[in-house]
């Protein structure tokens, strides 16, 4: 039985330090009624036998408590129980005055299993027991009588009402551990599910501006060749070779994709021989002028830079030429100091950039655009008028505290 700690919930396990204590308390009310019985026998009295049998009697009804679980989960049961023990200890301190130091002991358990209330009250009905007695033992009352009992009521109150405060706080401490548990188990949860969806968001981009306008590029000349093929078989065919060094192309963009590399494009040479290959077959493929212009002096640039520059002109250039009608597009690199830029404008029909064209891919291809930027702490802009053309422009930062270079990195 807990007899210090506060009255924990029904089936609480007693903690080492509590049921340190409680052996303590058990040891001391023996300790004390054996001091009782041993000084009456010692001293030879009238009434030594009789002590010892109140001695023994209070033990045994001491003893009771430790055993039944009721005592420590009902107050009620407690509260007969210490009123049994009280009943013991009394005819006790009537036999001798020595059994005023049982009080001390029941100080404690009456502040530990008695309501908060009503245990002040019972501990000082106690004292005033413990002092009453004393005092008709001795046959006076002084000073030293009354502080005995009562300083120890007190020093009783004070430690109980403290451990029972710092027991609270334990126990709000735990609380609050658990649920700082809990709450990282969330967040890594949620963070999961963030990068899983950032991935999904990734591939997503990546697939549109590789596969996806690759297999389109091919589609758009295997058409080319089907129109083609009645009346000019050589066109056909030479329509029929441009998609299959478009397929080439893709197989190897899908294969780079899938071992994570960065673009063959870049593979062995630098940005602006990329882009400038880029216009030049795009310009073969399609009956389309792409030229590529160059501002600046180039500087290196973070691969995540590159492959996101690529993939944009990639995506733009695809989108001219399915949807855009034109007949000349022109992608313009310039380095400016502390960012680099990138135009690509064309003349085709254009369009309403509050009211994307209602081409699936067309939308998400801006999306995609637009979020390579962002991640890269950049922007894009898209200028387009119907019947005048389009213009899109990125602008990144050369410095990029907040990027994710080993993310965007990750064609």
């Amino acid at each position: 039985m807990n007899t210090t700690a506060p009255a924990p919930a029904p089936g609480t396990p007693l903690t080492p330090t509590t049921r340190a204590l409680t052996w303590c308390l058990h040891l001391l009310v023996i300790g004390l009624l054996v001091l009782a019985a041993g000084r009456a026998v010692a001293e030879g009295g009238a009434h030594a036998g009789r002590v010892v049998v109140a001695a023994v009697g209070c033990g045994l009804v001491y003893a009771v408590g430790p055993v039944l679980p009721r005592v420590r989960r009902s107050w009620r049961a407690a509260a007969l129980w210490l009123a049994a023990v009280g009943a013991a200890w009394l005819v006790l301190l009537a036999l001798t005055a020595d059994g005023v130091w049982v009080a001390f002991p029941l100080y404690f358990l009456q502040l530990h299993l008695l309501p908060r209330r009503a245990a002040p009250a019972t501990v000082a009905a106690t004292a005033a027991v413990a002092i009453a007695g004393f005092a008709a033992h001795r046959g006076t009352i002084g000073a030293a009588m009354v502080i005995g009992p009562a300083l120890g009521a007190a020093v009783a109150v004070a430690v109980v009402w403290g451990y029972q405060a710092l027991y609270r706080e334990s126990e709000e401490r735990r609380r609050l551990i658990e649920q700082l548990t809990a709450t990282r188990a969330d967040l890594a949860r949620a963070q999961h599910t963030a990068g899983v969806l950032a991935e999904r968001q990734r591939l997503a981009r990546e697939i549109h501006d590789t596969l996806a306008q690759g297999l389109s590029s091919i589609q758009l000349l295997l058409r080319a060749a089907e129109r083609a093929l009645p009346h000019a078989p050589e066109s056909a065919g030479r329509h029929v070779g441009q998609a299959r060094r478009a397929a080439v192309d893709n197989l190897a963009e899908a294969r780079r994709f899938v071992a994570a590399l960065a673009p063959p494009a870049l593979e062995d040479t630098t940005l602006v021989d990329a882009l400038e290959r880029l216009c030049a077959s795009t310009g073969a493929d399609h009956r389309l002028t792409a030229r590529f212009r160059l501002a600046g002096d180039p500087v290196p640039l973070p691969t995540a830079h590159e492959i996101a520059l690529l993939r944009i002109a990639q995506s733009a250039l695809a989108n001219t030429v399915q949807h855009a009608g034109a007949t000349t597009a022109e992608v313009a690199l310039s380095y400016l100091g502390d960012h680099v830029a990138m135009d690509v404008a064309d003349d085709g029909h254009g369009f309403d950039p509050r009211r994307l064209p209602g081409a699936r891919d067309y939308g998400f291809g801006l999306a995609a655009m637009r979020d390579r930027a962002h991640a890269l702490g950049g922007t894009l802009t898209v200028e387009s008028v119907p019947g005048h053309g389009t213009a899109l422009a990125v602008r990144l930062p050369l410095h990029t505290p907040a990027a994710d270079p080993m993310t965007e990195a990750r064609p």
